[in-house]
């Protein structure tokens, strides 16, 4: 038969290191494909290659029967591929229809026809079931509806083949599941998708075939209705992944008290909000990007200024402390964001596991690190987390390792501090789904242990199953509060698009 797309024994080395190592793909006409792999296994590095951003070493691509050699984006653009990436390019000040038809706007002599390209837009819309406002600004559109517009975009450039990576990861799940729905219709309508994801639900969900890659390598190819998640991440990691520890029943007393904080600067991010964390218990916070999660968080950690209200560790008040004296009442931090808050980017990567072990009187005698002690735990860290540190090692600079590395890092360094309290913001973002286990049942151990973790993720999955209770935040508000018994993603949901649920409370303990 014909594929629509051939990738036949791809190879791409970087000197000694080779990203994609005789990769072969297919891809047929109407057809879903998902390319699956942990950090590193050269999913980015082939599409890449598919889109003209990089040239093979070795290999051949092959459109509709026909080989093809992309010098540039703009080569594969023209051959009817088009990709949507993590990141959208978008202007923001522009209107939804000026992005979608920039670079091929409708003109007559020299001048752009905005009514042609507002009727053209829409035709393309409806035709597709993709909704959006074409007269909007971009900037007045939620993250979902500009990822329409992404999409959009690379169907009115022509685009047969859509390649759509990690496009799920800034989306609400309802935004998810519409974007589900826009997939099939893509596919049914004769186009065809590569999906670029780690979510292999979603996988399960959507895709016809699927391609696993690992170290550069495929392990396997296979139909959705061959296999399921549980083969999925063995051929992903080379194992069989452990289930999650039994959580001991425990009633802890409390631990993080907050009441009545409201986080007000040019506007009021976080209003008014009270809950507690116990020992022995994790307390999740979902909600949309935005909500004030934050600055919540901020707020605790002595990051950003309390307007109002009490805040205690231990059942001594921090409210107005600083970081280093709200890290030594007993709180550790995994932040948001791992650039911003936490790494120094030029430092090495035994410099940046220190960060709050220099003062610790095992590592540190007479204002000396002891370098030799330290290093041996930074190790463990290593092996432990299977981070990967580059050829110079701990000598490394951390802005060198790969995000999921980073993050890695980071979970170790604030685990190892073994305090009463962890803030958990996002603690899995970009790691592989190996990390993410030792990840989840480190959290776990913690919990069990007696200690108290506050976890904000928006993956649903990660709340629901490591969770407690659930907090769920809309505008600066505790939108409503669940016990693990009760949580569904549909009532969180709900909950995190501004709506109410029966039997829902409004205020945490």
């Amino acid at each position: 038969m014909t594929y629509r797309l051939e990738m036949r024994s791809m190879t791409k080395r970087y000197g000694d290191f080779t990203a994609n190592d005789n990769v072969s793909f297919t891809l047929k006409e109407g057809e879903v494909h998902a390319i699956v792999g942990e950090n590193g296994a050269g999913k980015t590095t082939l599409m890449r290659m598919l889109y003209g951003m990089e040239q093979p070493t070795s290999g051949e691509i092959v459109v509709n029967g026909k080989a093809v050699v992309f010098r540039g984006p703009e080569d594969a653009i023209r051959q009817g591929i088009g990709m949507v990436h993590q990141h959208f390019m978008l202007f923001p000040d522009f209107t939804v229809a000026e992005n979608i038809v920039i670079g091929y706007e409708p003109q007559k002599k020299g001048v752009f026809q905005r009514k042609e390209a507002m009727q053209a837009v829409r035709a393309l819309s409806e035709r597709y079931r993709i909704p959006i406002a074409e007269g909007a600004k971009v900037s007045a559109c939620s993250v979902g509806e500009q990822q329409r517009v992404e999409i959009l975009k690379v169907l009115y450039q022509g685009a047969d083949i859509i390649v759509l990576d990690e496009p799920t990861a800034v989306l609400t799940p309802l935004e998810v599941k519409e974007l589900l729905q826009t997939i099939r219709h893509l596919a049914a309508s004769g186009k065809s998708v590569i999906l670029i994801t780690h979510k292999l639900q979603e996988v399960m969900e959507v895709a016809d075939r699927i391609t696993v890659l690992r170290g550069g390598r495929v392990t396997g190819t296979v139909s959705r209705q061959e296999t399921n998640t549980d083969d999925l991440a063995r051929l992903m990691v080379g194992r069989e992944l452990q289930r999650l520890s039994e959580r001991v029943h425990l009633e802890g007393k409390p631990l993080l008290e907050v009441q009545g904080v409201t986080v007000r600067e040019k506007q009021t991010s976080v209003d008014d909000v009270t809950f507690t964390v116990h020992h022995g218990e994790i307390v999740g916070i979902a909600g949309v990007s935005g909500n004030g999660q934050s600055e919540l968080l901020e707020a605790i950690t002595g990051l950003r200024p309390v307007s109002s209200g009490v805040i205690r560790l231990g059942g001594k008040e921090i409210t107005r402390h600083s970081v280093a004296q709200i890290r030594e009442a007993g709180l550790a931090h995994i932040p948001e964001d791992r650039y911003l808050w936490g790494t120094a980017k030029r430092e090495s990567v035994e410099e940046n596991a220190l960060m709050g072990y220099q003062r610790k009187p095992e590592y540190s005698r007479r204002g000396i690190i002891m370098r030799k002690a330290f290093r041996r735990v930074v190790e463990s860290w290593v092996e432990r987390f299977a981070i990967k540190t580059g050829s110079r090692h701990l000598k490394e600079e951390a802005g060198n390792l790969s995000g999921g590395n980073l993050q890695k890092l980071i979970v170790a360094r604030e685990l190892g501090q073994e305090t009463p309290l962890l803030l958990a913001a996002e603690p899995t973002r970009g790691v592989d789904i190996g990390a993410m286990e030792y990840i989840h049942q480190a959290l776990l151990e913690k919990r069990n242990s007696g200690d108290g973790i506050l976890l904000v993720s928006s993956e649903l999955t990660e709340i629901l199953a490591l969770s407690d209770r659930i907090l769920v935040m809309y505008k600066g508000k505790i939108a409503g509060e669940l016990k693990r018994s009760e949580a569904t993603e549909e009532k969180i949901s709900v909950l995190m698009a501004g709506g109410s649920i029966h039997g829902s409370t409004q205020a945490a303990m």
